[in-house]
């Protein structure tokens, strides 16, 4: 007989023990759905020799289907991985401020209303403003990620015409996002100087010396990886005043857009938006959801004439953010506005916070858990930046340390808790960064942890 006539029918769990709560909780039309598929997996598995599952055991499949439909995402998680700016985990958290800030802007707003003179206003405006003060540009655009910011300026700027860049600077950058493609998107001609590891300026002067038509000169920073040895490239004001030579502006990609300087935080000097503009950049780009430590936005400050011809292009159109995160990033940069980036924006509280505040941490912590059992330590570690930001460089940092005996069997446990927990298995043991766990979250981390501990089993040696 077929193994698979032993499963029950649909109408049958329907009226099976426990189907009332959720018929209740979800409606009939969702149980039915998630029991039809958890019928068609069932069948599945028992076709390929595994036993027919029970009722109630297909009931609770349904149920924990039923609850992840119906739990809106993305959801939050604890960051115990060590990598500030995670991308798979949203990149830059937000500040109090900021989320205050969209919960306001949530409602009516007056995102494109004068208050003063009671008329349409510029929607714009504030962050416009705010941008002009922080970086010391003539004007500012925002659109919706630092991408969209690179299409905008080439297309807006140097659609059939040439573009300048130094062939080491041909970069791919998380999603394939790729220089010469973008370009190539934009319609602006592509014209490779210099090479690999060394352009000079004499590089970029000759095709400019030969009377080509060209549209810009562009740096584009290698914000996710360096090059060492034996290279070389232009300053970038080198490259401005080779530029006003011969009437050429310089846009500058600066991806990670840091407005504090990270070398004074024990890290390699980062180049900030406020150098490029004093340099004399006509065009600089950079990303609002990394350094910056604000939401997903792409950012363009520079010369008003340019950036003019950008927001009038039709592409602004596609590319404008919304109400939300121009509130967000109006309420970051504030933060700068008033000299509180470090004490208020999650990411610089990261990168700032004092070894030894991490230490007494982590030996709060450890006696916590010590006392429910769990033979924890606290060991030295390095956290990175992440995020394309600072390639190779790290933070002295200190982590829980766990040996359970199945180590990917807690990790899996830890994404399973509330909130779920990220971590990494190193040395076979699982570690808590404590540099990216910020301290409000010391509490449910350590509940998660003991959730997992539990679910996971036994110590291992």
């Amino acid at each position: 007989m077929d193994p698979r006539r032993g499963l029950p029918s649909v109408d049958r769990l329907l009226r099976a023990e426990g189907a009332a709560s959720l018929l209740s909780a979800f409606g009939h039309d969702a149980v039915v759905e998630a029991l039809r598929e958890v019928l068609m997996d069932a069948r599945a598995r028992v076709q390929q020799g595994e036993p027919s599952p029970s009722e109630a055991a297909l009931l609770e499949q349904a149920a924990a289907r039923l609850v992840r439909w119906h739990t809106p995402r993305p959801r939050p998680v604890i960051n115990a991985t060590g990598v500030i700016l995670h991308t798979n985990l949203g990149r830059a958290p937000l500040s109090r401020a900021a989320l205050e800030a969209i919960r306001a802007a949530a409602a009516y707003c007056d995102l494109e209303f004068d208050l003063e003179i009671g008329e349409r206003g510029e929607r714009q405006a504030a962050v416009e403003d705010l941008l002009r003060r922080l970086t010391g540009a003539e004007a500012a655009l925002v659109v919706n990620n630092n991408a969209a910011a690179v299409l905008l300026a080439l297309t807006a700027l140097a659609r059939g015409r040439g573009v300048l860049i130094s062939r080491g600077q041909l970069i791919e950058i998380g999603g394939g996002f790729r220089i010469p493609e973008v370009m190539a998107q934009s319609g602006a001609r592509l014209i490779e100087v210099g090479t690999t590891n060394r352009t000079h300026l004499r590089d970029y002067e000759e095709p400019l010396s030969r009377g080509e038509d060209i549209a810009l000169i562009l740096r584009a920073h290698p914000s996710n990886f360096r090059m060492i040895g034996f290279v070389s490239e232009v300053p970038l004001a080198e490259l401005v005043a080779l530029g006003a030579r011969y009437g050429v502006p310089v846009m500058d990609d600066l991806g990670s857009g840091a407005l504090l300087d990270t070398a004074a935080f024990g890290l390699a000097h980062e180049p900030m938006v406020q150098e490029s503009i004093e340099a004399g950049a006509a065009v600089v780009c950079f990303s609002g959801d990394k350094l910056l430590g604000g939401p997903q936005a792409g950012i363009i400050v520079g010369k008003l004439e340019l950036l003019t011809r950008m927001r009038r292009h039709p592409l602004m159109r596609a590319l404008r953010p919304d109400k939300l995160t121009l509130a967000a990033l109006s309420a970051t940069l504030v933060h700068y506005l008033k000299g509180e980036a470090t004490q208020e924006i999650p990411v610089w509280r990261m990168i700032t916070a004092p070894l030894a505040e991490l230490e007494a941490r982590a030996q709060d912590l450890t006696a916590r858990l010590r006392a429910d059992g769990i033979l924890a330590e606290a060991r030295p570690t390095r956290s990175t930046i992440g995020g394309g930001s600072l390639p190779g460089e790290t933070l002295p940092s200190v982590a829980l340390m766990l040996r359970p005996a199945d180590p990917e069997g807690m990790m899996a446990a830890l994404r399973r808790a509330d909130p779920p927990i990220i971590a990494r298995v190193q040395e076979e043991a699982v570690w808590f960064d404590l540099r990216t766990v910020l301290p409000h979250q010391d509490d449910q981390l350590l509940e998660g942890i003991r959730q997992a501990w539990l679910r996971a089993g036994a110590v291992g040696s």
